[in-house]
């Protein structure tokens, strides 16, 4: 195969890669019964004009399973964190001492742990769709690249068949993390 047609695989499988990166993340976000600083990256608090996320603009911990502890830098972004994790969907009420949020997380009930199935088996198809659609743009890239160069028909054959089997191997490891996570959601 030529130099062009690698290329066109390996930035494919680079974007595949991403993908699931970015699967985990949002899996990541989605709230459990243990408590993890992952699910307040995508709350935002006003830093002088700017939204940042809480993450970096206090220190978090975790002394025990169902327990966050956020301690911000700034004393008097106390209250914006406050109001910006009860405005999220976290479902939370986060309560201050003056010097640190506390934030319990109570074990989801039975219904809201189905419901949070949902969503990840949601996420789980945008990311199956994303792979699919990078596949399909390296079909294209390939196809043009043919014309182009006037490839043998088997070296198209062969790319067509790397790419599917990067899809496959790539859906498949979705699946397996959709599992995984559904097993730790369900969890009690």
């Amino acid at each position: 195969m030529s130099a062009s047609v690698d290329n066109i695989i390996t930035s494919h499988e680079g974007l595949m890669s991403k993908t699931l990166d970015n699967l985990a993340q949002e899996f990541a976000s989605v709230r459990t019964g243990r408590a993890s600083a992952a699910m307040l990256e995508r709350i935002n608090v006003d830093y002088y004009g700017t939204a940042t996320p809480v993450t970096q603009v206090a220190g978090i911990k975790s002394p025990e399973a169902h327990l966050l502890i956020i301690e911000p830098w700034d004393k008097s972004l106390l209250k914006d964190i406050e109001k910006a994790i009860l405005a999220s969907d976290l479902g939370i009420t986060p309560s201050s001492d003056g010097n640190m949020i506390r934030l319990p997380f109570p074990p989801p009930t039975e219904e809201r742990r189905k419901e949070l199935v949902k969503q990840c088996r949601t996420m789980a198809e945008d990311a199956k769709v994303s792979i699919r659609n990078i596949r399909r743009d390296a079909n294209t890239k390939l196809e043009r690249l043919i014309k182009d160069e006037s490839l043998p028909k088997d070296d198209e054959h062969r790319a067509e068949e790397k790419i599917q089997k990067l899809t496959d191997l790539h859906v498949e490891k979705i699946n397996q993390a959709l599992k995984n996570k559904e097993a730790e959601v369900m969890e009690v």
